[in-house]
């Protein structure tokens, strides 16, 4: 598997965003984020790329941001994300070549968490399950991200039984003033924790939205009230305070 040669010519970078446990009071992980050269969106990024290569272009997305991460000292676990398409695709193979970027970079597998994005429809559940179920074999650790937004819904949790659920950000949202968002979060995290998957709320943005998901027994966070996505770098602290 190689990168075709339009692509190498692209040019963008990465922005690394936190994720934190309150309980151990600690960053766990850093999401891999992509962005343009003068930190442009990933929308301006994409914009570049014909639709066919997309699944390939994630993949360079993916070499590049984990050369960037081993580079600025990565000591904790990394997060990157996937489609089930890129997952599908011969039998795994995006995640191998990842696995083995990642070690080359002094970067074990264990320290990888494979976010899958709920927002593209699972063709083949049976077969997405059975690749995971392989390529677990390596250490590499399982989410659902923007669970709640997407295609599957609560038969992922099934079928794939993940270490981690991202409960999407449009449930968070409000979620303080709102009785059903507060109602399907509780659900969530009830569901989970009866399977023993750690529950992640993203996209929290202010202090109240983050004081009913304490509340309500959340201890995994990502979004700017925690921290913003840095730039080319890691973020070494996190603030609570309202």
């Amino acid at each position: 598997m190689s990168t075709p040669a339009s692509l190498s010519n692209i040019d963008f970078s990465h922005a690394f965003q936190p994720i934190v446990d309150i309980d151990e009071g600690k960053i766990i992980s850093y999401e891999v984020l992509v962005r343009g050269p003068n930190q442009e969106s990933p929308a301006t990024v994409f914009s570049q790329v014909a639709k066919q290569q997309f699944m390939d272009f994630d993949q360079l997305i993916r070499e590049r941001g984990i050369a960037q991460a081993a580079s600025l000292g990565l000591s904790c676990c990394l997060s990157l994300n996937f489609t089930p398409g890129e997952i599908l695709f011969a039998h795994g193979a995006y995640v191998e070549r990842t696995i083995s970027v990642a070690e080359q970079h002094n970067i074990h597998a264990h320290q990888l968490i494979i976010e899958i994005t709920e927002s593209e429809a699972i063709l083949d559940l049976p077969l997405l399950a059975e690749i995971i179920n392989k390529l677990r074999r390596s250490g590499i650790a399982i989410s659902i991200d923007d669970f709640g937004s997407g295609y599957a819904g609560l038969s992922l949790l099934a079928d794939i039984q993940p270490d981690q659920v991202k409960i999407d950000i449009h449930l968070i949202k409000n979620v303080n003033k709102n009785g059903p968002r507060q109602t399907i979060v509780k659900a969530i995290n009830n569901i989970c924790l009866d399977l023993g998957i750690d529950v992640l709320a993203e996209g929290v943005e202010s202090h109240e939205e983050f004081l009913f998901l304490e509340r309500a027994g959340i201890s995994l966070y990502q979004g700017w009230f925690i921290a913003r996505p840095a730039f080319e770098s890691l973020p070494l602290t996190f603030d609570l305070n309202p």
